[in-house]
């Protein structure tokens, strides 16, 4: 039985529902598919000024929940080595908005782009308080791009949120033109819930928690699809 190796963006806080299901969630998935699975947790700091170094071993890398991150700048770093190094990589929840900030600043070039759990005041803020908060919320979401529909198997989904933050609408024009897709979508006002990178092998934020919801005898799709990308991503690389 093969192995792939999954590196987890983020500060680790043991009874933290959607970190701790992060693994569990993983292991169903590479069950299914009939490997294992190494997860190993990377603090943000770690990842500052050097983030291939301490990434360069894995197959793929998860951006968790559980901001505001000890540094933001190795959060932002570890990001942006999977999107250039072609790595596959998901981001839920936290790992959403900081791959919306990442992707803003060293792809449309605003490095003032900020996110308001960091900064309230900030001039460029891509990531602001949401109207009403998602914590503890179930909601419908339609799927506006066939990958995600393929993915899925369907055009809609149901998913759990633990989040009070999201896109600022005013930017959304600027980071689809860019290249930053809009996949999914809030089934009663149209927000963004789930973002891909296009020209990537894999490049995927969700603001909701997909890793809640998985189970063994159901794994979730997109942490399989992950998973998938990752076997991949293992072979091309020969490891």
């Amino acid at each position: 039985m093969g192995v792939i190796r999954v590196a987890v963006i983020g500060e680790h806080h043991a009874g933290h529902e959607p970190q701790d299901a992060i693994a569990p969630a993983l292991h169903h998935s590479s069950a299914a598919a009939g490997v294992d699975c190494e997860v190993e947790w990377v603090a943000t700091p770690a990842l500052d000024a050097d983030a291939g170094t301490r990434l360069g071993g894995f197959d793929a890398v998860w951006c968790a929940p559980g901001s505001p991150y000890l540094s933001l700048d190795g959060a932002i770093d570890g990001i942006r080595w999977a999107r250039e190094h072609d790595v596959p990589f998901i981001g839920t929840c936290a790992g959403f908005q900081h791959a919306v900030i990442e992707f803003a600043r060293n792809v449309l070039g605003v490095k003032s782009a900020q996110h308001a759990e960091y900064d309230p005041t900030a001039s460029d803020l891509f990531i602001d308080e949401l109207l009403c908060s998602l914590v503890g919320q179930t909601m419908s979401i339609r799927l506006v791009d066939e990958e995600l529909q393929r993915i899925y198997g369907a055009a809609d989904a149901t998913e759990r949120y633990y989040c009070r933050f999201g896109v600022n609408p005013a930017h959304r024009p600027a980071l689809e033109g860019a290249g930053l897709l809009t996949a999914g979508v809030d089934a009663r006002d149209g927000d963004v819930r789930i973002v891909r990178v296009a020209s990537h092998p894999f490049f995927l934020a969700t603001l909701f928690v997909p890793q809640t919801s998985s189970t063994l005898e159901r794994p979730h799709p997109l942490i399989s699809a992950f998973v998938q990308a990752a076997l991949k991503s293992r072979a091309a690389t020969g490891r």
